[in-house]
């Protein structure tokens, strides 16, 4: 029987799915709860659980989503639970708590760790402390960039358990290429958007503060002065972001210099007919699945010196990368991108080849199912049929990357 694989997140736990289905081709039978929307799950074919907690309040480890969430684990009996997102993080273990192996990915320390206000510094050493304590049901501790690793080994946030770093979650290469082939021509997009002769310099992600849209619009009269031909495309949700998104007044105000198009479902064709990304978040990132995607588009990266950036831009070499709310450093750089188009194509290139190498889907996952396998493998009486990826050497049997 195939051992049964429980997928705990949070709202965009929907953008996993293609993790979860390339789990699934590898033999294990795979199940989803999150406090998102089932029906892209339903379409995929993955059974999903909804479950509720509030991203923005500060009590995650509140009695009711933990009692919530061990009932669910109580019922889908797997034999093994992987939780990502920082509130999962801490429910999950807690929950669960012996019923079956947990494996944790942390994919970024989140709002606690990046923002400066009062009640982020009052919460840190809380969220310390519950790391800690979750960390006595952690089979296995993921990181997704080297910086959060050493972070929780100074603070020693680890009291049992195992860690390993993977970066990120991969993105699906061929689904990619696929839909930036299948999309949209660049001219075409450019046309609809009336950016035909434009320099064109996008942003994907969450319109908050915290992502650094108000560093990124600061910047923006700097660069039109020298590069007035420049447009800037803003992808990504707003109005859903309660009182972390930027207030619309701050982007019209720079209109027509500025187009925010909201949530989009064909990023790969926007990110076709760009000449930059942008990325100045003030986040503590894992790996941002974005500077991935722009990166295989094969576009220079203008990013933040943040955790999980530093692990995809290498400064000088396929973008830069830039102090966070500095808008004159980010504004330099673009300007310098735009410039020097032959570069950019140069840094572009590498960040998609850096991409293909370290970061694809079925690189990522190969490590995932190793990590699997060797964990139901070290439980006591672990002689559960381990599919053919995931027998704990690390060998895809099929070809591949060994």
């Amino acid at each position: 029987m195939s051992p049964h694989l429980v997928c705990v997140g949070g709202e965009d736990h929907a953008l996993r799915i293609p993790f979860l289905m390339e789990v699934r081709e590898r033999g294990f039978r795979v199940s989803a709860i999150s406090s998102g929307d089932e029906a892209p799950f339903r379409r995929h074919g993955i059974a999903h659980t909804r479950y509720g907690f509030d991203r923005f309040a500060s009590g995650s480890g509140r009695p009711g989503a933990i009692r919530m969430l061990r009932r669910l684990i109580s019922e889908l009996r797997p034999d093994i639970v992987q939780s990502f997102d920082t509130k999962p993080n801490l429910l999950a273990p807690l929950a669960v708590r012996g019923q079956a192996p947990v494996i944790r990915t942390i994919n970024g320390l989140g709002w606690t760790f990046s923002s400066l206000e009062p009640r982020a510094l009052a919460l840190r050493p809380v969220f310390c402390g519950l790391q800690w304590l979750a960390s006595f049901w952690t089979a296995v501790t993921v990181f997704q960039n080297r910086q959060d690793q050493a972070f929780f080994e100074k603070y020693r946030l680890i009291a049992r358990g195992d860690r390993r770093l993977i970066g990120g979650s991969g993105i699906d290469i061929d689904a990619f290429t696929a839909a930036k082939r299948l999309g949209p021509s660049a001219m075409r997009m450019r046309q609809e958007l009336g950016l035909q002769s434009a320099e064109v310099v996008i942003f994907v992600g969450r319109l908050t503060r915290q992502k650094g849209i108000p560093t990124l619009l600061k910047a923006i009269p700097h660069v039109l002065a020298k590069r007035p031909n420049a447009r800037f495309v803003l992808v990504g949700p707003r109005q859903s972001e309660g009182p972390f998104a930027v207030d619309e007044s701050e982007i019209k105000r720079l209109a027509p210099h500025v187009i925010a198009l909201g949530k989009r479902q064909d990023v790969p064709a926007l990110l076709g007919m760009a000449d930059a990304f942008a990325f100045p978040t003030q986040y503590r990132e894992g790996i941002p699945r974005v500077l991935l995607e722009a990166g295989f588009a094969g576009l220079p990266i203008v990013a933040s010196r943040m955790p999980g950036c530093s692990d995809v831009v290498e400064d000088g070499w396929n973008g830069y990368l830039v102090p966070p709310r500095d808008a004159n450093a980010l504004a330099s750089r673009i300007v310098d991108i735009l410039s020097d188009r032959p570069l950019g194509a140069i840094m572009g290139g590498r960040s998609a080849a850096l991409v293909r190498e370290r970061f694809s889907l079925s690189r990522i996952v190969d490590q995932y199912c190793d990590l699997y396998g060797r964990t139901l493998s070290a439980q006591p009486g672990g002689g559960l049929a381990l599919p053919p990826f995931a027998d704990g050497i690390g060998n895809r049997r099929l070809g591949g990357v060994q």
